[in-house]
């Protein structure tokens, strides 16, 4: 079982930045592909980015690839979503999820434990 802890969400203005984090609980954080994804008002929950559990992959969605950084740490067990020139069409709650197949992969539907969310709004 993990259980995922997600923060950093918050209001900010166009442009501006934002680190979200997922403190992952459990022994095996090491072993699972970490995702991130998110779900405005209104819309299906979409993919943002994910990472190996090696740590030396990543898979991004083209609307926030170059803006958007994921990352891990594992001596935190804890994985990080850094997020640069934040537009308005970026707001939405945004989701930490553990994958334990090991496969880098953008369906949410193979994710097997997710973290409640945080809110995350980009005024204009």
């Amino acid at each position: 079982q993990v259980q995922l802890v997600e923060s950093g969400g918050g209001l900010v203005q166009a442009g501006g930045s934002l680190r979200l984090s997922c403190a992952a609980s459990g022994r095996t954080f090491s072993s699972y592909v970490m995702g991130w994804f998110r779900q405005a008002p209104g819309k299906e929950r979409e993919f943002v980015s994910a990472i190996h559990w090696t740590g030396l992959s990543t898979f991004s969605a083209g609307s926030v690839k170059g803006r958007f950084t994921i990352s891990r740490d594992y001596t935190k067990n804890t994985v990080y979503l850094q997020m640069n020139s934040l537009k308005p069409e970026d707001t939405a709650v945004y989701y930490c999820a553990a994958d334990a197949q090991g496969s880098l992969t953008i369906k949410a539907s193979e994710y097997d434990y997710w973290g409640q969310g945080t809110q995350v709004t980009v005024s204009s």
